[in-house]
Protein backbone atom coordinates (compact mmCIF):
# COMPACT_ATOMS: atom_id res chain seq x y z
CA UNK A 1 0.00 0.00 0.00
CA UNK A 2 2.99 2.32 0.35
CA UNK A 3 3.20 2.84 -3.40
CA UNK A 4 -0.52 3.65 -3.63
CA UNK A 5 -0.22 6.24 -0.89
CA UNK A 6 2.52 8.00 -2.88
CA UNK A 7 0.53 7.89 -6.12
CA UNK A 8 -2.92 8.90 -4.87
CA UNK A 9 -3.55 11.77 -2.47
CA UNK A 10 -6.21 12.98 -0.04
CA UNK A 11 -6.42 16.63 0.89
CA UNK A 12 -6.54 17.38 4.64
CA UNK A 13 -10.16 18.49 4.11
CA UNK A 14 -11.04 15.16 2.50
CA UNK A 15 -9.38 13.18 5.30
CA UNK A 16 -11.33 15.24 7.84
CA UNK A 17 -14.58 14.74 5.88
CA UNK A 18 -14.00 10.96 5.77
CA UNK A 19 -13.54 10.82 9.52
CA UNK A 20 -16.56 13.04 10.24
CA UNK A 21 -18.77 11.02 7.88
CA UNK A 22 -17.80 7.73 9.53
CA UNK A 23 -18.45 9.06 13.02
CA UNK A 24 -21.65 10.97 12.23
CA UNK A 25 -23.41 8.19 10.33
CA UNK A 26 -23.03 5.38 12.86
CA UNK A 27 -26.30 6.32 14.55
CA UNK A 28 -28.19 7.64 11.52
CA UNK A 29 -31.80 6.56 11.10
CA UNK A 30 -31.65 6.80 7.29
CA UNK A 31 -29.05 5.61 4.77
CA UNK A 32 -26.21 8.08 4.24
CA UNK A 33 -23.92 8.00 1.19
CA UNK A 34 -21.17 10.12 -0.33
CA UNK A 35 -19.67 9.64 -3.80
CA UNK A 36 -15.89 9.93 -4.28
CA UNK A 37 -13.91 10.26 -7.50
CA UNK A 38 -10.26 10.38 -8.53
CA UNK A 39 -9.30 13.67 -10.17
CA UNK A 40 -6.85 14.07 -13.05
CA UNK A 41 -4.08 14.94 -10.56
CA UNK A 42 -4.85 11.62 -8.73
CA UNK A 43 -6.50 13.22 -5.72
CA UNK A 44 -9.34 11.20 -4.21
CA UNK A 45 -12.10 13.64 -3.34
CA UNK A 46 -15.89 13.95 -3.07
CA UNK A 47 -17.60 14.14 -6.47
CA UNK A 48 -20.01 16.75 -5.19
CA UNK A 49 -18.64 18.34 -2.02
CA UNK A 50 -21.07 18.63 0.88
CA UNK A 51 -23.63 16.35 -0.82
CA UNK A 52 -24.89 13.40 1.18
CA UNK A 53 -27.51 11.10 -0.28
CA UNK A 54 -30.15 9.46 1.90
CA UNK A 55 -32.30 8.10 -0.93
CA UNK A 56 -30.89 5.16 -2.88
CA UNK A 57 -32.74 6.15 -6.09
CA UNK A 58 -31.18 9.63 -5.95
CA UNK A 59 -27.76 8.07 -5.35
CA UNK A 60 -28.25 5.74 -8.32
CA UNK A 61 -29.25 8.66 -10.55
CA UNK A 62 -26.17 10.64 -9.49
CA UNK A 63 -23.73 7.94 -10.66
CA UNK A 64 -22.17 8.46 -14.10
CA UNK A 65 -22.83 5.86 -16.80
CA UNK A 66 -19.23 5.45 -17.96
CA UNK A 67 -16.98 6.38 -15.02
CA UNK A 68 -16.06 4.45 -11.87
CA UNK A 69 -16.70 5.88 -8.40
CA UNK A 70 -16.22 4.96 -4.76
CA UNK A 71 -19.35 5.32 -2.63
CA UNK A 72 -19.19 5.37 1.14
CA UNK A 73 -22.47 4.09 2.54
CA UNK A 74 -23.83 3.80 6.05
CA UNK A 75 -27.12 1.90 5.83
CA UNK A 76 -29.28 1.11 8.90
CA UNK A 77 -30.76 -2.39 8.77
CA UNK A 78 -33.05 -4.40 10.99
CA UNK A 79 -31.61 -7.90 11.18
CA UNK A 80 -33.68 -11.09 11.29
CA UNK A 81 -33.21 -11.12 15.06
CA UNK A 82 -34.84 -7.67 15.27
CA UNK A 83 -31.56 -6.01 16.21
CA UNK A 84 -30.56 -2.75 14.50
CA UNK A 85 -27.28 -2.80 12.60
CA UNK A 86 -25.61 0.07 10.72
CA UNK A 87 -23.01 -1.41 8.38
CA UNK A 88 -20.45 1.05 7.02
CA UNK A 89 -19.35 -0.11 3.57
CA UNK A 90 -17.67 1.10 0.42
CA UNK A 91 -19.38 0.42 -2.88
CA UNK A 92 -16.81 0.04 -5.64
CA UNK A 93 -18.78 1.16 -8.70
CA UNK A 94 -17.15 -0.05 -11.93
CA UNK A 95 -19.63 0.19 -14.82
CA UNK A 96 -19.05 -2.29 -17.64
CA UNK A 97 -18.86 0.62 -20.10
CA UNK A 98 -15.94 2.44 -18.46
CA UNK A 99 -12.52 2.49 -20.09
CA UNK A 100 -9.77 0.04 -19.16
CA UNK A 101 -7.55 2.92 -17.98
CA UNK A 102 -10.31 4.14 -15.62
CA UNK A 103 -10.73 0.60 -14.28
CA UNK A 104 -6.99 0.37 -13.58
CA UNK A 105 -6.94 3.81 -11.95
CA UNK A 106 -9.73 2.89 -9.51
CA UNK A 107 -8.41 -0.64 -8.93
CA UNK A 108 -5.10 0.86 -7.85
CA UNK A 109 -6.76 3.18 -5.36
CA UNK A 110 -9.36 0.76 -3.95
CA UNK A 111 -7.33 -0.57 -1.03
CA UNK A 112 -6.07 2.90 -0.08
CA UNK A 113 -9.63 4.26 -0.11
CA UNK A 114 -10.84 1.27 1.93
CA UNK A 115 -8.21 1.79 4.61
CA UNK A 116 -8.46 5.59 4.66
CA UNK A 117 -12.26 5.49 5.05
CA UNK A 118 -12.13 2.60 7.58
CA UNK A 119 -15.09 0.74 6.07
CA UNK A 120 -15.95 -2.75 7.24
CA UNK A 121 -16.66 -4.22 3.81
CA UNK A 122 -16.24 -3.48 0.10
CA UNK A 123 -19.13 -4.35 -2.21
CA UNK A 124 -18.49 -4.49 -5.97
CA UNK A 125 -21.25 -3.13 -8.23
CA UNK A 126 -21.33 -2.72 -12.01
CA UNK A 127 -24.69 -1.06 -12.55
CA UNK A 128 -26.11 2.04 -10.88
CA UNK A 129 -29.41 0.18 -10.46
CA UNK A 130 -27.70 -2.23 -8.04
CA UNK A 131 -27.55 0.65 -5.54
CA UNK A 132 -31.34 0.60 -5.21
CA UNK A 133 -31.28 -3.03 -4.01
CA UNK A 134 -28.16 -2.74 -1.86
CA UNK A 135 -30.09 -3.35 1.37
CA UNK A 136 -30.63 -7.00 0.37
CA UNK A 137 -26.91 -7.41 -0.35
CA UNK A 138 -26.00 -5.88 3.02
CA UNK A 139 -28.35 -8.27 4.82
CA UNK A 140 -26.56 -11.18 3.18
CA UNK A 141 -29.11 -12.03 0.49
CA UNK A 142 -26.44 -11.96 -2.26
Amino acid sequence: MASESRLYTFSPETKDALRKFRLSTSRAKDPQAVIYEISKDLEIRPSTPHETYSNMEDLSDALPDNSPRFILLSHPLTLGSGRLSVPYVMLNYLPATCSQSARMLYAGAKELMRSQSEVGRVVEIEDAEEVVGIEGVLQGED
